[in-house]
């Protein structure tokens, strides 16, 4: 079996969870004996089985996939949509089936909707996000698998250590995930939070003023960039009092479940995809833009963190290869049974 994996945003320009999800995916499948490239653009003598596309393919791309005789895996991230209210998803789904009946080629070719009906498989990371697939786009349930993030196996295998003062936040330095805010709340609460991530731009006025704070209040926000040695990671998740994240929008946060595998009280924002995967073992936050009533959660899960229990621990990325690699074994067989 051979998968060509492709991703249409290259990492050196946007950094993030989604780089870590390709790349542990890649290396678990290889382990498990799956034949797993990424799609070199510039080859034109690279075959594959199977073309596995992390977003919402271009249906032309997926035209030229199916001629070459492969099958379509399409692991898309709803974040944003997955991060609405009710009442904005009701507007998207009639705003959407406006524009198809209005333009339905043009409508399809600009926003790609067709993919998930047209691909082989549909990947979700939560089940949140596979009825959003559904719902909104019409991805076909018959086609439809969660397959959720993974954690290295450092962290799931990592000893108890003893807990201190610092709340710890792992994220990009960005309007979404709200670090910011975070600091600000962390000062007028005087509850110290060690915010670990880095800027798309260092020159970006979101970051400045992030670091401008953080270097101010020194006391209570903690700000040394990011840090990639994976052994220092656990060692900061195992001895901080909790973990915090409190973005706008989120899929499934890869540093939640590394926090969680750590076995850290977590506080998260009020959004789907936490109480999808965590439910009642993580506490939530509903997002407001006070600085006061931020500060006020903040510090009220800063002193009942000690009691807290531990959430569950979340799939090692070798499982994840499993679920994949069933996933790629469905569809191939599809193929077989036709021919």
């Amino acid at each position: 079996m051979k998968v060509l994996l492709y991703h249409q945003t290259p990492f050196s320009l946007a950094h993030g969870g989604l780089q870590i999800q390709i790349n542990r995916t890649q290396e678990a499948l290889q382990q498990l004996g799956v034949q797993a490239e990424f799609l070199r653009w510039y080859d034109g003598n690279q075959s594959g089985e199977i073309l596995h596309f992390f977003g919402r393919i271009p249906t032309t791309l997926l035209g030229f996939a199916r001629q070459k005789g492969m099958k379509v895996v399409l692991a898309d991230l709803l974040t944003e949509q997955g991060s609405r209210s009710a009442a904005r998803l009701k507007l998207q789904k009639i705003v959407t089936a406006l524009l198809r009946k209005a333009s339905p080629g043009l409508s399809s070719l600009i926003f790609n909707w067709d993919s998930y009906r047209q691909a082989d498989a549909c990947i979700a990371l939560t089940p949140w996000e596979a009825h959003l697939m559904m719902d909104l786009f019409g991805a076909p349930k018959e086609k439809m698998h969660v397959v959720p993030n993974g954690v290295e196996e450092v962290f799931l295998s990592s000893q108890a250590a003893k807990r201190g003062p610092w709340l710890v936040c792992t994220a990009t330095i960005t309007e979404r995930k709200r670090v910011l805010e975070l600091a600000e709340a962390a000062v007028e609460a005087k509850t110290p939070v060690w915010v670990i991530g880095k800027a798309y731009s260092e020159s970006d006025d979101y970051s400045r003023r992030f670091v401008q704070l953080a270097q101010e209040n020194a006391q209570f926000v903690r700000y040394e960039g990011a840090i990639g040695d994976r052994a220092r990671l656990v060692q900061i998740y195992r001895e901080a009092r909790g973990f915090v994240l409190l973005s706008a929008m989120e899929s499934l946060s890869l540093s939640a479940l590394e926090a969680a595998a750590c076995e850290c009280p977590l506080l998260l924002s009020d959004l789907p995809w936490g109480r999808t995967v965590f439910g009642a073992s993580a506490c939530y936050y509903p997002l407001s833009r006070s600085s006061s009533r931020t500060a006020h959660f903040l510090r009220e899960f800063y002193d009942a963190a000690p009691t807290l229990k531990a959430p569950p621990k979340p799939a090692a990325w070798a499982e994840v290869a499993e679920q994949l690699k069933r996933v790629y074994e469905s569809v191939l067989e599809c193929r077989n049974t036709s021919l």
